[in-house]
């Protein structure tokens, strides 16, 4: 049996997690206070997932705003955060922009929007 330790981010808690796992499968998980921390465990240690934050360019804003905040509507395997990324660096968007605008669809074949999380005029 393998034991991995982690801190849960379910919440702010922060629980430390100890996962008890038999090659792939998960045996048990303790430390948690809530049940976020056991589906948050498993989930980590089978298929680690996260949503990414970023920015990018904005042209033809009236309010002279250069960027807009952007993140993945939905969680990206962890192994494709760096290809989302660069993926976003080439992008730009014409304003005006509004919040949960798709400003690219199916980001690096994940099958994930990337929506604008800021207005600008």
């Amino acid at each position: 049996m393998e034991e991995r330790n982690l801190i849960c981010i379910g919440c702010p808690m922060g629980c430390p997690l100890t996962v008890t796992m038999e090659g792939t499968e998960v045996k048990s998980v303790t430390g948690n206070t809530c049940p976020r921390g056991d589906i948050y465990a498993r989930k980590e240690v089978t298929n680690p997932t996260r949503i990414v934050t970023s920015s990018v360019l904005v042209t033809g804003s009236r309010t002279g705003a250069k960027t807009v905040s952007v993140k993945t509507a939905s969680d990206v395997p962890k192994g494709k955060i760096f290809e989302v990324v660069r993926a976003l660096k080439g992008v730009t968007v014409e304003a005006p922009v509004k919040i949960g605008d798709v400003v690219v669809s199916n980001i690096s074949g994940t099958g994930v929007d990337v929506i604008a999380t800021k207005e600008v005029e």
